[in-house]
């Protein structure tokens, strides 16, 4: 073998290797990244989870907002690349306690009786005004001592929590907005920014109020973490007062 046959062989095999390296390193990264996921949502593969849906107010018996329904698109995405399986059930047929399916409850407590249910049970600190008539405190969020009003198409607030009852447990994630595009505004910013949570807050219970910003004129495209809110609305009001 002559000098630049031995050179040819010995460039192929480098590159060869070179590849098989980048591959596993990119293959590698990819699985472990995928595991943080899995692990942040309660989704292994094959997992089965809940999306439990609002009615839409005003709307026929069974009827959802487009927004909630483009929130749940903004969170099917994440069960699908968790290889996990969806269903999806009225807020008024689910009849099952929480930590054996991970699941996705979104809307606030008018529209959704299992969001009622999950703010009175774990969240027993946030209080929210759902009184019809009209006035500054109509759909306000409060929790401990302070409180976030809806400025309509001005000021949107939505309040987003991953909550577990136990180590084992799969987790339940809360999307609680005071108007249908600041649900959708929660689900997209928990499947943007669901790296920057999982860094923040582990596999712990959290709670947080976004600001949904000019709904009228951005959409659900502009909302900001506003506050960690998980001590005080972890806290039952009686006991914070």
């Amino acid at each position: 073998m002559n000098d630049d046959v031995r050179n040819i062989v010995l460039g192929v095999v480098a590159t060869a290797i070179s590849g098989g390296f980048g591959w596993f390193a990119r293959t590698y990264l990819w699985r472990r990244t995928l595991r943080r996921k899995q692990v942040f949502f309660g989704l292994p593969s094959g997992s089965d989870c809940l999306f439990v849906v609002g009615r839409q107010m005003g709307g026929t018996e069974g009827s959802v907002h487009r927004n909630d329904a483009f929130a749940l698109l903004e969170i099917s995405a994440l069960i699908k690349d968790c290889g996990a399986n969806l269903q999806i059930v009225s807020q008024d047929t689910v009849r099952q306690g929480f930590g054996e399916r991970a699941e996705f409850c979104v809307g606030g407590p008018v529209s959704n009786a299992r969001t009622a249910a999950h703010l009175g049970s774990m969240l027993p600190g946030i209080r929210v005004d759902v009184s019809t008539e009209a006035g500054p405190d109509r759909g306000a969020i409060v929790v401990g001592e302070e409180t976030y009003r809806w400025n309509k198409g001005l000021v949107d607030h939505v309040v987003l929590a991953r909550l577990t009852t136990g180590p084992g447990t799969r987790p339940v994630f809360l999307i609680s907005g005071q108007t249908a595009i600041s649900n959708q505004a929660g689900a997209r910013y928990l499947a943007r920014n669901h790296r920057e949570l999982a860094r923040k807050f582990g596999d712990d219970s959290f709670c947080v109020v976004l600001k949904v910003v000019n709904s009228d004129a951005y959409g659900p495209d502009v909302a900001e973490l506003l506050a960690d809110v998980t001590r005080s609305a972890r806290t039952p009001a009686a006991a914070a007062a």
